[in-house]
This record gives structure tokens, C-alpha cells and sequence, in this order.
């Protein structure tokens, strides 16, 4: 089973610059996308359903913002909209696709510092719960947090940066300590300069000679995490300012 996540940052934006071609040429079996900074029933239905996929999306009320996405090539049992908390349903962060074995949702963070901080109080009691149930979980998607020094580009130069202070990386300590979920780019990838964001990107220069932060993750519990094939970040994806993850597993849907 193949996963691929990207923050399209924009998704009209995206499908000029070549995210429907990108699409096709994965041949994923499940696809979550985020920042879609618009209204799905304004996209045209070439958007929505893509040849081979069925789309599901969660917008979020204020225009031009937020809203997270699944293309699924195998029709989902059940589609979850929201995890239940204003923050999180009204501006389109979570959206889960539930299948027999196992559920996989797309994740959408806040960016902004204060709202993140607010996010993460309740994020943090979800995930504390879904560790506790039988059923098995992949969340992916963009959580504007790097996590360790391994995973950005001079890392002593940004330990006030949003996205890299200390209770934004003990947060993510405790996802993946106390919580017992795993990182599963990391089961394959332990080596620094490997990147998922950047922060000045410059499309004329290649995303290896600049500046990036690895700030997506497909998170798992230790059952999944061992099914763990590949991983890879696509850094020839020229559309969006991100760069998708994918994933592997061991699985079938």
C-alpha cells in the first residue's frame, strides 16, 4: 500500500503547476492533501475526482484558508469529518478515511504560533485517547513543527523560530515518546537533509542546494510502523512550496 501526502499550499495554484499530472504518475493508493486554501464545491469535478481516484475534503469555513483532502482509489467503509473541537472542524484540519484494518487521515496543523498552542491542548488529549483504542491508525499531513536538529538546516539559528522552539518539539517529544506513535520516514531515513519545506523556495535553484525543514510526517502506531517498506520525499514535485511523503507499507486496504 502506498501513501502520499503533500501540502499543496493552494490547490488551484497546485493543479497549475502540475499536481493532477503528479497524481496520475504515483499510481497511490491513497492520496491526503492539505492547505487547500479553498472550497471543494468551487473545484471543478477534474479536482474532485481524478481519474482512478474518489475525493473526499473537509473545507473550513473562513474563504482562502485551511481544508485538508483524501483521494482514495479503494472507496473507504466510513468518512470522519473533524475530531469533535471548534478549532480543528471549523477551519478544516482533519479528515479520516476508516477501512476494515485500519484508519488513515489528512492533518492540517495551524501555523500561525498562538492558534498552534491552542490546537495542540486539545490535539494532544485526541491523540492520548487513539493511542488507548484497538484500531490502528496513519495520520498524515503538514505539522509546521520540525522535531529534531536532524531535520533542518542550521537548527541553532532557529531555537525561536516558530516551528522549532522548544515546547513545539516537546510536543512532538511526547507524540513520540509517552504516546507511543511513530515516526515512519525515520524507520527508513535516520540521515540528515532530508527536507519537506522551504521556506524560501526558489524554483530556479534545486530544492538540494536550499534551505529546507522536514515539517510532514505520516505518524503510526508500532504494529503499522513495522510494515514500513520505503520512504521517500519527492523533491522534483515543483508544486507547492512542500514536498510530498510517501510511504510504503507492508498492508493491503
Amino acid at each position: 500500500m502506498k501513501i502520499a501526502s503533500i501540502n499543496v499550499n493552494g490547490m488551484r495554484r497546485a493543479v497549475e503547476r502540475g499536481f493532477l499530472d503528479w497524481l496520475k504518475a504515483q499510481d497511490a493508493d491513497i492520496v491526503c492533501v492539505q492547505n487547500l486554501k479553498t472550497k471543494s464545491f468551487e473545484l471543478d469535478d477534474s479536482i474532485l475526482y481524478p481519474e482512478g481516484y474518489e475525493g473526499y475534503f473537509l473545507d473550513a469555513e473562513q474563504d482562502d484558508f485551511a481544508g485538508v483532502g483524501i483521494y482514495c482509489r479503494k472507496i473507504p467503509k466510513a468518512i470522519m469529518y473533524g475530531l469533535g473541537f471548534e478549532q480543528c472542524d471549523n477551519e478544516g484540519r482533519f479528515l479520516q478515511a476508516d477501512y476494515e484494518r485500519f484508519s488513515v487521515a489528512s492533518f492540517l496543523m495551524p501555523e500561525d504560533p498562538h492558534a498552534k498552542q491552542r490546537f495542540i491542548a486539545q490535539y494532544s488529549d485526541y491523540l492520548s485517547k487513539l493511542r488507548r483504542k484497538r484500531r490502528q491508525y496513519i495520520i498524515a499531513g503538514s505539522w509546521y513543527i520540525a522535531h529534531k536538529t536532524v531535520d533542518l538546516d542550521h537548527w541553532s539559528e532557529h531555537q525561536s523560530t516558530p516551528g522549532f522552539r522548544p515546547e513545539e518539539r516537546a510536543f512532538m517529544d511526547q507524540v513520540f515518546g509517552p504516546m507511543d506513535f511513530v515516526d515512519t520516514f525515520r524507520e527508513v531515513e535516520r540521515n540528515a537533509g532530508h527536507h519537506t519545506w522551504w521556506q524560501k523556495h526558489d524554483s530556479e535553484v534545486p530544492r538540494k542546494r536550499q534551505d529546507g525543514w522536514r515539517t510532514d510526517y505520516q505518524i503510526t502506531g508500532p504494529d503499522i510502523a513495522r510494515t514500513v517498506k520505503s520512504a521517500w520525499i519527492d523533491r522534483d514535485a515543483d508544486f507547492s512550496e512542500f514536498a510530498p511523503l510517501i510511504i510504503e507499507y507492508d498492508l493491503e486496504l
